[in-house]
């Protein structure tokens, strides 16, 4: 067993590496919650690629965690049924003295489900963050932004079956044992769907996160 949780987190740390050199050579992504009133240059109320934070702003996130996922049945079609989705399991770690994270998600059966990496840019002040499927190994697209106070908010721009959409990630820190994390899509420059909520309770790292 410990062989193979060595060579689990071998492959996640190859993986993240790899991301990580992809990105540095190039540039992601509840009845539904529609906002109007796109602005003037033709994107969705508080779209901005400009927004900034802290390289502190994701420590909360380290450790071990519990969710609770509901996701809109269908989006862009002006949907408000929602549906559960399975309850993963996330395990977050710090890398480059806390200037990266990774974030690993399970399904409830232990299976991967896929990772999130998070890199802070010095410079600008700015976390992105990428979804990196495990079919595929690689990035999505990706939004940045950062924390003001306990919320945070990252935008990008991502495809959804082909349409193109703007992209709204959130993140509330409502405490160090709780969290949520909300996706919304734009399908018309003027509105937002949310269309993914995740709720976050901690759990037992040494029970969920087994340690390499």
């Amino acid at each position: 067993m410990d062989d193979l949780r060595v060579k689990r987190s071998a492959a996640i740390r190859r993986l993240v590496y790899g991301s990580v050199l992809i990105l540095a050579l190039g540039p992601w992504g509840g009845a539904a919650s529609l906002e109007p009133g796109g602005t003037p240059d033709g994107v969705p109320p508080g779209f901005s690629l400009a927004r900034s934070g802290d390289v502190h702003d994701f420590d909360f996130l380290r450790g071990a965690w519990t969710t609770r996922q509901r996701r809109l049945a269908q989006r862009g079609v002006g949907s408000a049924a929602w549906q559960e989705a399975p309850a993963n399991q996330h395990c977050a770690a710090a890398l480059l003295d806390g200037a990266a994270l990774i974030e690993e998600s399970r399904f409830p059966d232990g299976k991967p489900a896929g990772l999130f990496l998070y890199t802070f840019n010095a410079q600008k002040h700015q976390w992105s963050i990428f979804w990196v499927n495990p079919r595929t190994g690689r990035p999505d697209p990706g939004t940045v932004g950062g924390f003001e106070g306990t919320r945070g908010e990252f935008y990008g721009d991502d495809e959804d079956n082909g349409r193109a959409v703007k992209v709204r990630v959130t993140w509330t820190a409502s405490d160090r044992d709780h969290a949520r994390w909300e996706q919304a899509f734009s399908f018309d420059n003027r509105t937002w769907e949310t269309n993914w909520i995740t709720d976050f309770t901690r759990g037992d790292s040494a029970r969920l996160c087994p340690k390499s």
